[in-house]
């Protein structure tokens, strides 16, 4: 099969989108929202899953995602270097997604950790001495407007996404996480449809306890289930990212009207200069000066202070992927592993007092 591919089939993308609005629906619901049967909407999923066209991906969000830290971090690489630092951060089961792109760096790449302290030495003491890697910039992201577990390919009409998303939760107590919930978000990124009976058989709980403890989870936002289209077959095959300055009274209100823009993919605050970054799926490059003239018209605040073009997703949210986007394996999103300490140990000066 050649590097690039066309765009999916009508069927595939409307298959990708209701699974987008409901990511573990049984089969028999999901082809009958299409109106085709269960066993042929499993035959066309099995299908794309196995070309690498299309998967699902499972990882902590909501209020679960808030606890930890997340920082986008800018590298510049040695000449020639770039791919192979790529190759070497998508291992990293903190590194939730790396890209080669065009702009102000080489790569750009998103760390998770459990705690400031965690990210920092993370950045510090394995991604800036990755070999090949001659400087790291590292922005501070303390929230998430809207993600892409949001995005939608837009395939089907409003009504059959109506009948197959879930019902918003009531809200419930503070939300509870130990080490068995960890086990079953990594499980879930393992195989986000897999039933109760069988995430209990390979996590050695009670299927009573898994459904408890997974709808609880599900329904509240704190495990994010999504599903992916490889770049080369999608509408909008064109990855931009774009930093943004607007003036901090106004964060708010411009943030949420970006996030509901379709183009917009991600759309993040920053503890920067420039203090929203946003991510946009596009069909050409081009098309980001129309988008930047529509949101100039829009939200005159809004300044567009850089710019990068991915020319290569090497991993996405824990998937890795081929030169065309095509899923090729997976990196379970651990976001809680242990951190190394930096090798020279901690010799940081206590002073009391301030």
């Amino acid at each position: 099969m050649s590097e690039e591919s066309a765009m999916l089939a009508e069927q595939d993308l409307k298959l990708a989108d209701a699974l987008q609005a409901a990511p573990r629906a049984s089969w028999s619901t999901l082809g009958r929202a299409l109106g085709v049967g269960a066993v042929t909407a499993a035959r066309r999923w099995d299908a794309l899953v196995e070309r690498g066209d299309a998967w699902l991906t499972a990882y902590a969000g909501g209020e679960l995602a808030a606890r930890l830290a997340l920082a986008f971090v800018a590298i510049d690489c040695a000449p020639g270097a770039a791919l192979s630092v790529a190759f070497a951060l998508a291992s990293d089961v903190h590194v939730a997604t790396v890209e080669h792109v065009a702009g102000p760096c080489d790569l750009l790449a998103h760390v998770v950790a459990p705690s400031l302290r965690e990210l920092g030495a993370h950045v510090a003491s394995r991604v800036a001495t990755v070999p090949g890697v001659t400087r790291v910039r590292t922005t501070l992201s303390p929230r998430m407007f809207t993600e892409g577990s949001r995005w939608r390919v837009r395939a089907i009409s409003p009504g059959q996404r109506e009948a197959l998303s879930p019902k918003p939760a009531r809200r419930r107590s503070p939300l509870r996480f130990d080490s068995a919930d960890r086990e079953l978000i990594l499980a879930l990124g393992a195989d986000a449809r897999a039933s109760a009976a069988a995430l209990a058989g390979s996590l050695g709980i009670g299927a009573t306890t898994v459904r408890r403890r997974l709808d609880g989870l599900l329904s509240r936002g704190a495990i994010r289930v999504r599903c992916e289209i490889a770049r080369s077959v999608s509408p909008a095959p064109v990855t931009v990212t774009l930093w943004v300055r607007v003036p901090p009274d106004k964060l708010e209100t411009t943030a949420r009207s970006l996030a509901m823009a379709p183009e917009v993919r991600m759309c993040a605050a920053l503890t920067a200069a420039e203090n929203l970054m946003l991510v946009v799926w596009l069909p050409t490059p081009q098309d980001v000066l129309v988008l930047e003239a529509r949101l100039a018209a829009k939200l005159p605040w809004l300044e567009v202070t850089g710019r990068a073009v991915t020319l290569r997703s090497v991993k996405l949210m824990g998937r890795l992927l081929d030169f065309a986007g095509r899923g090729t394996g997976r990196v379970p999103l651990d976001f809680w592993a242990a951190v190394p300490a930096p090798e020279h140990g901690d010799r940081s000066v206590h002073r009391s007092g301030g």
